[in-house]
């Protein structure tokens, strides 16, 4: 009677092996990521060098949690892209030789 039991222990062993071999049974490859601190990334307006010094990501199984940085990184193209723009413009001065914004 227990070698039949283990004749089915057995059998089951091989089918889930076999079956996760093939792709039928597939354990979930990356789990959700878990934040263990708020994610505030940076002002949407106005920020300075000092806020990215400041910015903090969860850590997730492989790394960091790719949608804070990217986030982070797309307010910090669109930001030199405005000051790339800004800086290429002329620049006007005042009759006493300040500069005007």
């Amino acid at each position: 009677m227990v070698w039949i039991l283990f004749a089915l222990v057995a059998v089951l062993v091989v089918v889930v092996f076999a079956a996760v071999l093939t792709g039928h049974l597939s354990p979930d490859p990356m789990a959700p990521a878990v934040g263990t601190s708020p994610h505030h990334g940076l002002p949407d307006t106005d920020w300075r060098a000092a806020d990215v010094d400041q910015i903090r990501f969860d850590t997730a199984l492989r790394g960091y949690r790719m949608d804070q940085v990217d986030e982070v990184l797309d307010q910090l193209q669109r930001r030199v892209a405005e000051l790339e723009e800004r800086a290429e413009r002329p620049v006007e001065r005042r009759d006493d030789g300040t500069d005007l914004l």
